[in-house]
C-alpha cells in the first residue's frame, strides 16, 4: 500500500481523511511494514465501507487485514439504527460465525509423545475435514429448526459436552434473535449432513504446546503454562453460512436502490437494519451463528472422545470459544454517551476488557480470551482484551495472520506432499484428504503472524498471554 494515502498518528494507527461520500475516516492498524505489504484493495475497501450510512466513529482495519469480498478482511464498522444505519452481508462474510474454540487438556508434551502418531491418526479419522465434508450426524426438519434456535445449547442438550461448556462460549452458546424461517431450505438441506465436520480452507484441528508465557497473571487465570497441551478448533457454519450469504448478498444488491443506499461496490450490498430485508438477514444470521457454535460444540465432543480412547487423563476443559465473522448488537460509548450500534467483525475477534460483564465470571478481572489462529506451520497466540481496545475499535482485535498471497499463487509455488514432509521434519503432523488444501494453506501463504500479534499488543487492540506452537493439525 502506498503510505502517502495515509496520515501516521502513531506507530501502529494509520488514518484515511474522510473524501468524496465518506462520512467517517478510515483508521488502519498495523505497523509500516504491514501496512506496505497490504494489497492497494484493502484501502479501497476501508474507504467504500466508510461510506455507508449509519457508519460511526470510523471505518476499521485490523493489522491482519487483506482483501475481501466488500469489507476487507479484518474490517470492524459499526452502524447506528437510529441514524439510517445498515446491516451488510459483506460486512459478516460467508462462513458466518467462523471461529476459534481453545482447550487445555491437562497434559505436558511428555504425556503426548508415546501416542501422538496414532492421536494424529485418529482425529483424522474421527472429525470429519475438506470440502463437502459430511459427518454421522444426520438432523431432520425438526431438529434443524431446534439446532438454528439453540446452538451450542441444543448440542450440549443432545449430550454433546456440559453445561459449564456454555459458560465459556460468547453469548453462552445460544444467538438471541435467531429466526430458522429466514434460512432458505436449500441453506438447511447443505447443512443437514455437516455438522461436527470442519470444512476446508483454513479451518484445522490442533494440537498445541504453550512454548512461551507473556503475562503469568493472565495466564493463571486463563489455566495456561510453559508445555501444556492445548487443543485449537478453528471452523464455522459450514455450507449453510456460506448460503445465508450468497442468498442475502444478493437480495441486498437488488433493493439498496429502494432504499436508496448509494453503493461504491455491489460486493458491499447492504439493507437498513430496520428494513425487512435488513431484519430478515439478522435472523438469519443469528441462526447461522448458532449451526456455527453447535458444530464447535459437536466437533469437541469428537476430540473428547478420541483423548479418552488414547490419553483417558486428559480433562479438556473449554478456555473459550470466540467468532470473528458477526455482526452483534453491543453497547458502546460515543462521545460520552452509551449508544446500541450493530458492529460488524468480518475476520476480526471481540476483544472485551476487564470487567465486561459479557466475560465470564471466572475470567472477568483479566479480561475476555482473545484466540488467534496462525498457521500450520508457525503458531497461534492467546491474547486478553484490554479497557483500550473498547475506545480503539469497539472492543476488537485482529483474527489471525491475514494471507499475503492467493490461494492460486500459493499452489504455483508449493505442493501439497512436500509441506507435509517439511512440517513432519519439524516435528509438526499435518493430516488432511487434500495435498492441493495443504498447498493452498501453506505457512508461507500468510504474513508473519507474530508481527500481526505484536501490533495488536503494542497498540493495545489485546495484550499477548501466551504464544502456542502445533504439534498435530487435522487440515480441511
Amino acid at each position: 500500500m502506498d503510505l502517502s494515502l495515509l496520515k501516521q498518528r502513531s506507530p501502529f494507527e494509520w488514518h484515511i481523511s474522510p473524501r468524496g461520500k465518506m462520512r467517517v475516516p478510515g483508521v488502519i492498524y498495523a505497523t509500516e511494514g504491514l501496512i506496505r505489504d497490504m494489497d492497494e484493495k484493502v484501502y479501497e475497501q476501508v474507504t467504500n465501507v466508510a461510506t455507508l450510512p449509519g457508519i460511526v466513529q470510523a471505518s476499521y482495519a485490523m493489522p491482519d487485514a487483506h482483501w475481501g469480498y466488500g469489507f476487507p478482511i479484518g474490517g470492524v464498522a459499526a452502524f447506528d439504527p437510529d441514524v439510517g444505519g445498515v446491516v451488510s452481508a459483506g460486512g459478516v462474510g460467508f462462513d458466518i460465525s467462523c471461529g476459534v474454540r481453545a482447550l487445555r487438556t491437562g497434559l505436558t508434551v511428555t504425556d503426548l509423545q508415546r501416542v501422538k502418531e496414532q492421536l494424529a491418526e485418529a482425529l483424522f479419522h474421527r472429525v470429519p475435514a475438506g470440502v463437502g465434508s459430511t459427518g454421522k450426524l444426520h438432523l431432520d426438519r425438526h431438529e434443524m429448526e431446534a439446532m438454528l434456535a439453540g446452538g451450542a445449547q441444543w448440542a450440549v442438550g443432545k449430550g454433546y459436552g456440559t453445561q459449564e461448556d456454555l459458560t465459556f462460549i460468547e453469548e453462552l452458546g445460544c444467538m438471541d434473535g435467531a429466526k430458522p424461517d429466514c434460512v432458505s431450505e436449500f441453506a438447511k438441506k447443505r447443512q443437514q449432513d455437516e455438522m461436527g465436520t470442519l470444512g476446508s480452507g483454513n479451518h484445522y484441528l490442533e494440537v498445541q504446546q504453550v512454548v512461551q508465557v507473556f503475562d503469568a497473571e493472565v495466564a493463571t487465570i486463563f489455566g495456561l503454562r510453559r508445555g501444556d497441551i492445548v487443543v485449537s478448533i478453528h471452523c464455522g457454519s459450514r455450507g449453510l453460512g456460506h448460503q445465508i450469504g450468497s442468498e442475502f448478498l444478493k437480495r441486498m444488491a437488488v433493493s439498496a436502490a429502494r432504499y436508496h443506499i448509494d453503493l461504491p461496490d455491489r460486493e458491499l450490498a447492504s439493507a437498513p437494519i430496520n428494513s425487512e430485508v435488513g431484519q430478515d438477514y439478522l435472523g438469519a444470521m443469528r441462526a447461522a451463528i448458532n449451526c456455527a457454535l453447535a458444530n464447535r460444540q459437536i466437533v469437541t465432543h469428537l476430540v473428547r472422545e478420541t483423548f479418552a480412547d488414547l490419553l483417558p487423563q486428559a480433562t479438556l476443559s473449554l478456555l473459550y470459544d470466540v467468532s470473528h465473522n458477526t455482526c452483534k448488537v453491543e453497547e458502546h460509548v460515543l462521545d460520552g454517551i452509551p449508544a446500541r450500534l450493530f458492529v460488524h467483525r468480518k475476520g476480526a475477534t471481540r476483544a472485551f476488557g476487564p470487567g465486561h460483564p459479557d466475560v465470564p465470571h471466572s475470567l472477568r478481572a483479566a479480561g475476555q480470551p482473545v484466540l488467534i489462529g496462525g498457521t500450520m506451520g508457525t503458531a497461534s497466540y492467546v491474547l486478553v482484551g484490554t479497557e483500550e481496545s473498547m475506545s480503539l475499535a469497539f472492543g476488537s482485535a485482529c483474527h489471525g495472520a491475514g494471507r499475503s498471497m492467493s490461494r492460486h499463487q500459493a499452489l504455483r509455488q508449493w505442493h501439497g506432499r512436500d509441506v507435509v514432509k517439511e512440517l513432519a521434519a519439524r516435528g509438526i503432523l499435518i493430516r488432511s484428504p487434500s495435498f492441493r488444501g495443504v498447498a493452498e494453506e501453506a505457512p508461507g501463504a500468510y504474513k508473519d503472524v507474530s508481527e500481526v500479534v505484536d501490533a495488536a499488543n503494542d497498540t493495545n487492540l489485546a495484550r499477548k498471554v501466551a504464544r502456542l506452537e502445533p504439534l498435530i493439525c487435522v487440515k480441511g
